[in-house]
């Protein structure tokens, strides 16, 4: 496992990891930015009761009298975009998948698929939220306004505070300490 790492710090270097993160940092502030200049576009009837506890911007382009035709379609582009990501991150988990259960001992099988599990779960926890508060937004008839309430504060909180615990609950040196309180407390 040792080879392993030493590749791919020759492959992922200090380097490349700032340049992929600049790139995807742009990407995002491209997405996201052009939403309050194509929302403020529109005309807004009497009503200004948004559903959620932030502006989300398919809520916002519910309010509007005027026609939001060119909003509906950047959403749509953006909503493909996450979809592609979504697609992508798949692959590379399939290829990943393909490649541990090819190597030969058991131990490392185990100690690549332990990691891959904190990986996919970091992945659900942003994902399946923003999908649910998008099919809600879509296809909900008849929505509960405490429901779209409490899942997108789900949305805006829990992948941010979760990230880090499913990281830190792998590992032993945490849970030899959280074990050692737990026991010094039960005294």
């Amino acid at each position: 496992m040792v080879g392993a790492s030493k590749r791919y710090s020759s492959i992922l270097t200090s380097n490349k990891v700032v340049k992929i993160g600049l790139i995807l940092a742009f990407r995002s502030i491209l997405l996201v930015l052009p939403f309050p200049f194509t929302l403020r576009r529109l005309k807004y009837c009497q009503k200004n009761l948004l559903s959620h506890s932030y502006c989300l911007p398919q809520d916002t382009m519910k309010l509007a009298c005027s026609d939001n035709k060119i909003n509906v379609i950047y959403g749509f582009f953006v909503a493909l975009c996450i979809m592609l990501d979504m697609a992508l991150i798949f692959l590379s988990y399939v290829l990943i998948m393909r490649a541990v259960l090819s190597t030969e001992s058991l131990e490392e099988k185990l100690k690549a698929l332990n990691t891959c599990v904190s990986h996919i779960c970091a992945v659900l926890i942003f994902y399946v939220p923003i999908i649910t508060l998008s099919a809600i937004h879509r296809f909900a008839k008849h929505k509960i306004p405490l429901v779209m309430i409490l899942i997108a504060d789900v949305f805006l909180l829990v992948p941010p505070l979760m990230n880090p615990i499913v990281y830190c609950v792998k590992t032993q040196q945490i849970w030899e300490k959280v074990l050692r309180k737990y026991n010094i407390c039960r005294r």
